[in-house]
């Protein structure tokens, strides 16, 4: 029981930036070490201010794991709750602040899919010996604990070429889903030709591949992509070059192979963070990533003379990751003050214990 909590009053109107955010730090104060709230780069700012930890799906998998408070509150996707529940202990509580921030990217591999390609590739190749699956951690836990029962590995973009080395140590080729850019982009990094990475369409019968094509391919890259990043298009960039030719180019690997090749720099939300910050002061960058991030850094490094510019002429922000708002995080915060757990995420027993294997894999490797 919390002493001294004032009388709680449910979210039933619109309130005002200012009242909402008194409130939410109220309950923070009311919860104390029980809680921890973990915030990924892209949220919006009025939530994103009153993250615990801040950082991308690496870091808070990490916070996640080491955590030791009673709830953990996820202002980011679906699968990131997901992967709370997995990595914490049974006595600890997985709470998305808005059960319909999911991920469109995610969903374009489900198990099923998944599950049918692995028998598709078992008619040309022997796949549990030949191919190392590799899930991006922007997949359901389902698709995690698949990694897991296939000697498999889950990565992110900030680790996504150190688990390649080791699943190609494991096995020669790799089955790496559900985003093809990530799994291209660190892959000819490492100098695999682009010829020898295929692309599975989960709509056609054998992933509309020859077998001769599976059997000369070391990735097999499923056939998704995020939609925030596939915005950015090689012209964006030569536009910018055209005006302010002494500029830099830094840009995600969700981005187009195309994108990525023109950028003077690839990485993930932290590296992209930590190169801004590390550049000379007055440096000008065009951001490849998220429009909330690229917002808050333009900020921080305004007073270094560092110009910061999104790389798309359209506003694409990630909109499932937008649909966690400070009422939503206020709402779940204020129910555990009452003793009400709301939105909790759970992911079954079997596929988390899967799913751990694989996740603990990555850590392991990322230390």
């Amino acid at each position: 029981m919390v002493a001294n909590v004032s009388v709680i009053r449910p979210v039933t109107t619109p309130l005002n930036e200012v009242e909402c955010a008194e409130r939410i730090e109220a309950a923070r104060r009311a919860l104390g070490d029980r809680l921890i709230i973990l915030g990924h780069h892209y949220q919006r700012e009025e939530v994103f201010r009153h993250a615990d930890v801040s950082g991308d799906s690496l870091k808070l998998s990490q916070a996640a794991a080491q955590s030791k408070a009673e709830y953990i509150v996820f202002c980011g996707v679906h699968f990131m709750a997901e992967v709370a529940d997995i990595l914490s202990r049974d006595d600890q509580v997985s709470i998305l602040p808005d059960l319909a921030a999911g991920c469109s990217m995610a969903d374009m591999a489900n198990l099923a899919k998944v599950e049918r390609a692995w028998r598709e590739l078992s008619e040309v190749l022997s796949p549990d010996e030949q191919i190392t699956p590799v899930t991006y951690i922007n997949s359901a836990a389902d698709l995690k604990a698949f990694c897991g029962r296939h000697g498999g590995v889950v990565c992110t973009s900030s680790n996504a070429r150190k688990i390649l080395d080791w699943a190609f140590s494991r096995r020669e080729k790799v089955l790496f889903f559900p985003d093809q850019h990530l799994g291209r982009n660190t892959g000819y990094r490492m100098g695999i030709p682009l010829e020898e990475m295929v692309v599975w369409d989960f709509d056609q019968p054998m992933g509309g591949l020859t077998p001769e094509a599976i059997k000369r391919a070391k990735m097999i890259l499923w056939k998704g992509f995020c939609s925030v990043h596939q915005m950015f298009q090689p012209e964006h960039i030569h536009d910018f070059r055209a005006r302010y030719p002494d500029a830099k180019v830094i840009s995600h690997p969700e981005s187009s192979f195309e994108v990525c090749q023109l950028s003077d720099e690839v990485g993930s939300t932290e590296y992209i963070i930590q190169t801004i910050a590390k550049s000379p002061a007055g440096t000008r960058w065009l951001v490849g990533t998220e429009l909330n991030l690229v917002n808050r850094l333009a900020e921080r490094f305004r007073d270094d003379g560092k110009s910061i510019h999104f790389m798309s002429p359209t506003i694409c922000m990630c909109s499932t990751m937008f649909r966690t708002d400070p009422e939503s995080l206020l709402n779940v915060l204020e129910g555990l003050v009452e003793g009400r757990v709301t939105n909790r995420i759970t992911v079954p027993a079997a596929d988390a214990e899967q799913a751990r294997t694989a996740l603990n894999a990555m850590l392991a490797l990322s230390i």
